[in-house]
C-alpha cells in the first residue's frame, strides 16, 4: 500500500520544501601556473598542469 496523507498539503507548504533544490554556481580558481580560471583539484585545460607540475603535454601553436 502507498502512503495516504490525512490532510492536504497546501501549495505554499509543498513549495517551501522544494525551494532548496536550486543549483549552485560553479566554483572557479586561478591556475597556479598560467592564471587561467579552472575548477579546483583538476588538471588545467589550458596548460595541462596540476599543483605546479605538468601532467599533460599540450601543443602550443
Amino acid at each position: 500500500m502507498s502512503i495516504c496523507p490525512k490532510n492536504k498539503s497546501s501549495k505554499s507548504r509543498r513549495d517551501k520544501r522544494r525551494a532548496n533544490w536550486k543549483m549552485k554556481s560553479v566554483n572557479l580558481v586561478k591556475c597556479s601556473n598560467c592564471g587561467e580560471l579552472m575548477m579546483p583539484h583538476r588538471v588545467c585545460r589550458s596548460c595541462g598542469s596540476y599543483n605546479k607540475k605538468e601532467v599533460i603535454a599540450t601543443e602550443e601553436a
